[in-house]
């Protein structure tokens, strides 16, 4: 089994779920590694949305809200910071807030950059797994490092009886390398 083939399989797997839509950059229409893993998503299941990472991170927040089950799709960590107050300051805050009334169960789907064959810039392929970490109490961060380890991560983060959301860090290099 290979990394990319296990990533398009899952996502494929999991546009079958009637809650799910998947949300962000490069979700619709090519432009980053992380499109090929969609490309064969049924289109109403993918809502394109400008590079604003921050209303996107909000956007993503009212859908779960709405009932949805997003996968907000940021394709490198260094730009999901752009998010992270919306993540830590409301997504994190939403169940103690509320009294754990509303727990809206969120996917985000991010990546390290490839920086093979070409090293895109040191903006493009932070790492900041530990980080979001230490900043989250209520959202899950898990890093896929193994194949084998993908569809089970995210059939976690899409049936957690919790309804915690979870944050799910890919790897760039590993799509062509494992």
């Amino acid at each position: 089994m290979k990394y990319f083939d296990e990533l398009k399989r899952t996502m494929e797997w999991l546009a079958k779920h009637p809650k799910t839509m998947f949300v962000g950059q490069t979700v619709a229409g090519p432009g980053t590694f992380m499109f090929s893993t969609l490309k064969d998503v049924a289109k109403s299941k993918t809502l394109e949305l400008p590079i604003n990472e921050s209303f996107q991170m909000q956007f993503t927040i009212g859908l779960a809200l709405a009932g949805y089950i997003p996968i907000s799709v940021y394709p490198r960590q260094n730009f999901l910071l752009i998010a992270t107050s919306d993540m830590v300051n409301m997504l994190d805050k939403i169940p103690a807030i509320s009294s754990n009334e509303l727990t809206p169960r969120i996917i985000i789907r991010v990546a390290t950059g490839p920086y093979k064959p070409v090293h895109p810039g040191h903006q493009h392929v932070g790492n900041y797994a530990e980080g979001f970490r230490k900043m989250f109490s209520w959202i899950e961060v898990i890093e896929l490092e193994e194949p084998e380890a993908i569809f089970p991560a995210y059939q976690h983060a899409l049936e957690r009886e919790d309804n915690k959301s979870t944050l799910l860090i890919e790897h760039g290099n590993f799509y062509n390398d494992k």
